[in-house]
């Protein structure tokens, strides 16, 4: 029996367009999104790194970009949140204890938290018991590392906890560690279908 969930944030409750944000660095001269700038990334990702310093990495690459064009390409891909995941998430409270468990880094959450506004993602994290972002814990999944820092800090048996996540590789390695598992297929499934795609039933809480 289900009884703790842990989502994934991007493309599980807000949406993102990675082909706007590959567009708007490629307008900045960017050609390919090289070995060098995956490191980079996953080191901002990490909190191994400062916003600025990933912003200069990025700039050796463009047309001499400011680092504001650059910071706002990086961000080109942040989309809308719909109101009515927020409304689900919420009504899950009632039943389930609620973890968001997500790669990102300052710069797309400093992103939505100006887009939502201050009242909207008030209201979101505090559907959660606790929220954990990559960049503050120093870990990213698909390591072993950050599901057992959500493990090792709370009372979380992964066999009656379902994680959801967007990436195969992520829901392939919490599998592994026994975890259910929903890896949502984007475009084709909403995380509002939780139930109706018969993922856990509602009798389970």
């Amino acid at each position: 029996m289900v009884n703790t969930i842990v989502f994934d944030f991007g493309d599980v409750f807000i949406n993102k367009n990675k082909e706007a944000k590959d567009n708007a660095l490629t307008a900045l001269g960017l050609k390919d999104w090289n070995t060098e700038l995956e490191e980079l990334e996953k080191k901002l990702e990490t909190g191994h790194i400062k916003e600025e310093e990933f912003l200069k990495g990025i700039q050796i690459y463009t047309n001499n970009a400011s680092l504001e064009a650059i910071k706002k390409a990086w961000n080109a891909g942040i989309e809308d949140f719909p109101l009515y995941r927020l409304e689900f998430l919420q009504k899950l409270t009632e039943s389930y204890r609620l973890f968001l468990l997500s790669n990102t880094d300052p710069i797309h959450i400093e992103k939505f938290e100006q887009d939502a506004g201050a009242s909207f993602y008030s209201d979101f994290y505090q559907c959660f018991e606790k929220v954990y972002f990559s960049h503050e814990i120093g870990v990213r999944k698909p390591d072993a590392g950050a599901y057992n820092y959500l493990v090792n800090n709370h009372d979380i048996r992964p066999k009656r906890t379902l994680l959801v996540d967007d990436k195969k590789f992520n829901t392939d390695a919490a599998e592994e560690l026994g975890f259910q598992v929903w890896n949502i297929q984007k475009g084709e499934e909403d995380v509002t279908e939780l139930f109706d795609k018969k993922i856990i039933s509602l009798d389970e809480a």
